[in-house]
């Protein structure tokens, strides 16, 4: 809470006679204010003067919430964003020193699935949220939609450390993740696979497979068994895509659908060769499971920033977007959790070792392939989405 907001209703507690506040500022907004030490009225005080006392309790109070209102308007950034461990995190290299350096209060709206009730806080004209992240595929939605505000990036230096591929006018990107090839080192000692072309020539490399239940990116990952270079990609050529993905299917022993699920098979051995998140995959090595994730020809995706159209201050926001791209809290937050900072200037700060294992590592970006989100929010690219229950229940 901020120094000036705290003394306010630090006095308005003195003037009822309650000790010292204990409220946040998030509380303070949603009318829970607390003070310590409430007072006994002795029992020669008449009732008038407790009546006058009551009325004089309410006045002090809401003169000093009245006071405090513009403060708050101006200095809370609502945040919504994933919880957990990857939270907890956040909050100790990057949310926390973005609120001491700015005087802010960074309110966090932990949740899952953000997409729609962020839509509906900004078609009802009013948006509590003043800063979302969420994936890159969603970004592209929302401008689509015109659910964003433009942002300044004057406000936002630490942008120009995130590569081009991964900004645009209305999102900067914070996190990538990449979807790999991963093999068993017992399953394959020598001679392992290397390629997406590998992973579909199945007498060369016999073995168990699995794939994720999902369209994107296995066609991107079909087209690349079948030849097409990375920079050919997009737009898809999805009827050659669902043809190579014929190919496989009857090859493939597990349909994935979760990546908790991914970590157990590679863990377990139950797979020979797979498609998998790195982090995933890396969670089960560090767990010892024999195995390696492939970062050659890796789909990279990502998450973004962004701002809700219409929400107040956004330039304050947008600040806190510049704090949280800062590339030593980026590295020490990639120190701690498996996860891939976009501001590439990270990489200075990080030991050696650790970065290797990183989707946004310098060199694993170069090799990588960026998933194309503009693609996939298209037309054909929803038409492929839609088609991919028709091809699994062939």
């Amino acid at each position: 809470m901020p120094r000036h907001l705290f003394l306010i209703l630090t006095g308005a507690c003195r003037l009822l006679g309650r000790g010292r506040v204990t409220a946040t500022m998030a509380q303070v907004g949603h009318g829970r204010l607390s003070c310590l030490s409430l007072p006994r009225f002795k029992s020669n005080q008449s009732q008038q003067g407790l009546l006058n006392m009551k009325l004089f309790n309410k006045i002090a109070l809401g003169t000093a919430l009245s006071l405090a209102a513009p403060a708050m308007a101006q200095d809370v950034v609502n945040y919504a964003t994933d919880g957990g461990t990857i939270l907890d995190v956040k909050q100790e290299y990057l949310i926390g020193p973005a609120e001491e350096k700015l005087g802010v209060d960074v309110v966090v709206d932990a949740m899952t699935s953000r997409f729609a009730p962020f839509k509906a806080q900004v078609l009802s004209g009013k948006p509590t949220w003043n800063l979302i992240d969420f994936s890159a595929g969603y970004g592209i939605r929302s401008q689509n939609e015109d659910l964003l505000e433009k942002l300044d990036y004057s406000l936002i230096p630490n942008a120009a450390g995130v590569p081009d591929a991964y900004k645009d006018d209305y999102t900067v990107g914070s996190t990538a993740y990449a979807t790999g090839l991963g093999y068993s080192t017992e399953a394959f000692p020598d001679n392992p696979p290397q390629t997406w072309a590998d992973f579909w020539d199945v007498e060369a490399f016999p073995g168990r497979r699995a794939m994720r239940n999902g369209p994107r990116p296995a066609l991107e990952l079909a087209l690349l068994a079948d030849g097409v270079a990375p920079e050919d990609l997009y737009p898809l050529d999805v009827e050659r895509a669902y043809d190579k993905m014929a190919e496989i299917k009857p090859h493939i022993d597990v349909w994935w659908s979760s990546g908790a699920e991914t970590t157990q098979l590679l863990y377990d051995q139950e797979v020979d060769l797979m498609q998998i998140w790195d982090g995933r995959a890396k969670n089960a090595i560090n767990e010892g499971a024999p195995a390696v994730f492939v970062w050659n020809n890796a789909i990279v995706e990502y998450a973004v920033f962004a701002i809700p159209k219409g929400s107040s201050h956004p330039e304050v926001t947008m600040k806190v977007i510049n704090e949280m791209l800062n590339p030593e809290g980026q590295a020490k937050w990639a120190s701690n959790y498996a996860t891939g900072p976009l501001n590439t200037n990270f990489a200075e700060f990080m030991d050696p070792e650790r970065l290797k294992e990183l989707p946004s590592a310098p060199e694993n970006l170069a090799i990588g392939i960026p998933l194309n989100n503009a693609w996939w929010a298209s037309e054909a690219g929803e038409e492929a989405e839609r088609r991919w229950l028709e091809f699994m229940q062939q």
